[in-house]
Parts: C-alpha cells; sequence; structure tokens
C-alpha cells in the first residue's frame, strides 16, 4: 500500500509513551531502550535515555491477592515540553523521580504524573532546570474519591426501567451487560447481543448490534474500554447507543440505515480491576509469565505493524504488546468476529481518553494513507459541528504525527488489514484539568459532542459507492 511520508512537527519527540502511568516511561525501537527520535529531524535527538520503571506498587499487587492501591497525595503536573532541554528534563523526571507521561498537550506542554514521594526532590529538579510547570491535580486520590457520585446520589438517579444505567454516574460491567440485554428485550426488532468471546479471566466480551435489517446497509463498528482507565470511554459509547436506539424513530437516514456494532468494554478484566483495586490501571489483566509484571496493552496488540515504534517488548511496561500481534483473547476476539462476519465494514470507530483529539491512520509511524485528504476533511466537519454545538475543540490529525508513533493499534488494523475506510481513534475529554480522572458530570456533555462526531461518520459512509 503507497504511503506518503509526512515531515514531523515540534510536538513529535513526546514518542515516550504519553498515557501510561506510574513510572511506565519510555518506548522501545529496535530493541533499544533510547528514547524514540525521527533521525530526519536531527533537532529532536535527545540527550537522555529513559529507564523503564515497573509500575511500583500496582506490579508487586498482581503477584497475590490483589491489595486495593492508593494515590493519596500523587499529583498531575503540566510541564512546559517546547524545547529540547525541557523535553530532556521530562524524561530525567520519568528517569529518577518515577513520574510518567499521561497526555501532550496543544500548548507545548505536557501532564506528567508524579508519586507523593517524589515532589519535593521533583519540584527542586524542574526549578534547579528552569522548566515552568503548574500542579492540575494536587491530590490524584480525592480526585478519584469524588470522580463518582455518592451511593446515596447513585441510589436516587438509578433509572428503574428495568436496568441500572443513569449516565450520570460510572457503572460497573454487570450494569453495563444488563442494560445491553435490556435494550435487546425491549427493542427485539432492533437490538441483539452476542458474546463474541471470552477475556482472559473469563468475562463475556459482549456486542449489542443494532440493525433495521436492510441487507444493504453498511456497518460501523464502535468499542470503547480498551484501556482500563480511561472510564469516559465506556460511559460515552453506552451514551451514544442508548441515544440513538430510544430515539431510532427520529434518527437520520444515514444513521438508520447503518448495521452497528458495539462493544462498550474491550477490556472488562481491566475496566473492573479499575472499579475494584487500581483506579488508574491501564492493561488487561493477563497472569505475569516472568517475575511479576501483569498485562498486556491491547492496543499494541493488533497485528498491523504490530511490534514496531510505540510498543515495548518488556512486560512490566504499560505499553507491553505481548508476545505476538493477537495474542491476547479480547483482541483475537475482535479479529475472529470482524474477519469472519459478513457485514459490509465501512466505519471504524475506537474511543479512548484523554486529549480531545481525533485521530486517522496511521499511527504507525508519520505516516498517512493516500486518502488522508479525506479523512482529515471528514474529521475537521466532525470537529467543527462538535465545537459550534457548544462542545469542547477536538484537534485533528493522523495518529503518529499528532501525537506519536504507537504500532499495533486497532485503528491501524482496521485500515491496513480490514480496508475500512473511516477509521478514527477519538481521545475524549477533558483538554488534562482532571485527566484520567473525569468526574461522572462530564458523561452527558461528553456524549452530546460525540452524537454529532458518529452522525457525521455515518453521513460520510452513507455517500460511499
Amino acid at each position: 500500500m503507497k504511503i506518503f511520508k509526512i515531515a514531523a512537527p515540534i510536538l513529535v519527540p513526546l514518542v515516550l509513551v504519553l498515557n501510561v502511568v506510574s513510572g511506565l516511561s519510555i518506548v522501545e525501537k529496535d530493541g533499544s531502550d533510547a528514547l524514540v527520535v525521527d533521525p530526519e529531524v536531527p533537532e529532536q535527538i535527545a540527550a537522555v535515555e529513559v529507564e523503564e520503571q515497573g509500575g511500583s506498587a500496582r506490579q508487586e499487587a498482581a503477584k497475590e491477592e490483589p491489595v486495593p492501591v492508593k494515590y493519596d497525595g500523587a499529583q498531575l503536573w503540566r510541564v512546559d515540553y517546547d524545547d529540547q532541554d525541557k523535553r530532556n528534563a521530562v524524561a530525567e523526571l520519568q528517569d529518577k523521580f518515577e513520574a510518567s507521561m499521561w497526555n501532550y498537550n496543544v500548548n507545548s506542554s505536557v501532564d506528567v504524573f508524579l508519586p507523593e514521594p517524589q515532589l519535593t526532590k521533583a519540584r527542586q529538579f524542574l526549578s534547579a532546570a528552569s522548566v515552568p510547570f503548574e500542579v492540575v491535580i494536587d491530590d490524584m486520590q480525592r480526585a478519584i474519591d469524588e470522580e463518582n457520585p455518592s451511593k446515596d446520589q447513585l441510589d436516587l438517579w438509578e433509572n428503574r426501567d428495568g436496568h441500572r444505567m443513569t449516565w450520570t454516574a460510572y457503572h460497573r460491567l454487570a450494569d453495563i451487560h444488563e442494560w445491553m440485554d435490556y435494550l435487546a428485550d425491549t427493542y427485539p426488532q432492533l437490538c441483539s447481543t452476542r458474546s463474541i468471546g471470552k477475556s482472559h479471566q473469563g468475562r463475556d466480551l459482549k456486542v449489542l448490534r443494532i440493525s433495521n435489517g436492510n441487507p444493504a446497509n453498511a456497518a460501523i463498528w464502535m468499542d470503547g474500554g480498551i484501556h482500563a482507565r480511561e472510564w469516559i470511554s465506556p460511559a460515552t459509547v453506552t451514551y451514544l447507543v442508548n441515544a440513538l436506539v430510544e430515539e431510532w424513530d427520529d434518527q437520520p437516514e444515514h444513521m438508520r440505515n447503518v448495521d452497528w456494532y458495539v462493544l462498550p468494554v474491550h477490556n472488562p478484566d481491566g475496566y473492573e480491576y479499575t472499579q475494584q483495586y487500581d483506579r488508574l490501571w491501564r492493561k488487561n489483566r493477563r497472569s505475569a509469565l516472568y517475575g511479576p509484571c501483569s498485562g498486556v496493552d491491547l492496543n499494541r496488540n493488533y497485528g498491523y505493524k504490530w511490534g514496531g515504534q510505540g510498543s515495548s517488548k518488556q512486560p512490566c511496561s504499560d505499553i507491553y504488546a505481548g508476545s505476538g500481534p493477537f495474542s491476547e483473547p479480547e483482541t483475537k476476539a475482535v479479529y475472529n468476529f470482524m474477519q469472519s462476519s459478513a457485514a459490509n465494514w465501512k466505519g471504524f470507530l475506537t474511543f479512548h481518553s484523554y486529549g480531545q483529539y481525533i485521530l486517522y491512520p496511521w499511527g504507525y509511524d508519520r505516516v498517512v494513507p493516500p486518502d488522508h485528504e479525506d479523512l482529515k476533511r471528514v474529521g475537521d466537519e466532525a470537529a467543527q459541528r462538535m465545537r459550534q454545538s457548544g462542545g469542547q475543540s477536538y484537534t485533528v490529525g493522523p495518529s503518529g504525527n499528532t501525537l506519536y508513533p504507537a504500532s499495533g493499534g486497532s485503528d491501524d488494523w482496521a485500515r491496513g488489514e480490514m480496508n475500512i475506510k473511516y477509521a478514527y481513534t477519538v481521545e475524549l475529554r477533558d483538554s488534562g484539568r482532571n485527566g484520567f480522572v473525569l468526574p461522572a458530570s462530564e458523561i452527558i456533555p461528553t456524549g452530546k459532542e460525540s452524537a454529532l462526531f458518529i452522525d457525521t461518520i455515518a453521513s460520510a459512509v452513507a455517500k460511499l459507492k
């Protein structure tokens, strides 16, 4: 397949792994632990190497019965990142102070998570290096504790129409699956559910199909929750589905003439683990094969360009790609289902957080497919509609160039292997004020703006020959 090279912008050195947590700090390339930089952009070459940390208490807890991880006093900092000296300082933060990169921001700063014991020394280091920063979250555990409504509020708001889903709170996996069954039972001519496989720990990978039965329909895949800690993702996907089904008769023709296949929680084991033990866990829950470290990053485990830039071969890394492409039951189930399906796949939409981005292939490198102008045009249209509705601003661009190279992603596989034209990754709210710990009050606003995104994609799909 022909590809076109894009010159890397100044932000590209953030290939350290932007959304990892608790000391997982590097991206490997060619088996090296060095920072990955674009060799064609000499001014971006970093002068430091970053040691891959292991994930501290979280990984140790995986050895035995899980022990809840607390983040009392831990903080999220926004650190200037607009020249090479500052980038090197951030890399050194990770190397020496157990810091981890959470996100790149459009204003040339990065969000860096720091455990409480390292705060004083990290402050001194940045001060000595003349690197400005601000504290975004001053106590991570307090933010976690306040993220969801209280039990009394949940009981007050709980829907009594046969399911517990409310979209005023983040719900457990059982609530989500029961609600999917409720839709299938209530709208049997429109909705059906099936398990396309089991997770590593035996939980169902439950897919909802929404279809008017028109044999000429195109098909759009939609998933959430591939990274466990990104709670706004399953919440938004379920919000979109609920609005689509409950308001079906009012939907435009381009929305109704689509077979929608929806996997709200791609990583059910990890999601439940974040609910019970470690709010900031990212990977699946594959048992440790060697040493203390568990889990595989499912969004590095898809088979297209597996094992390249932006992934790791180290099991303790939060971007560990697994032992091979599709080594994990969660990704293999999606592969088997989509490959064997008779659906006419035209769209692939995967929802993540955070940062407010609409991203399209390629992610494995700083390159784009031949029809990148189409993907940019549709993405821009969606972002404009979202903003004009009173929603947030979303940045549109190819994944590898807009953020950082990351191989083995699901959207690259959908485009590269399944030949699905409109493949997008959406990084949902917010732009960093709350990071991964987005208050539940943001679910409905995020869902409303995302509804305009999927409407725009469905409209573009309807125009395909």
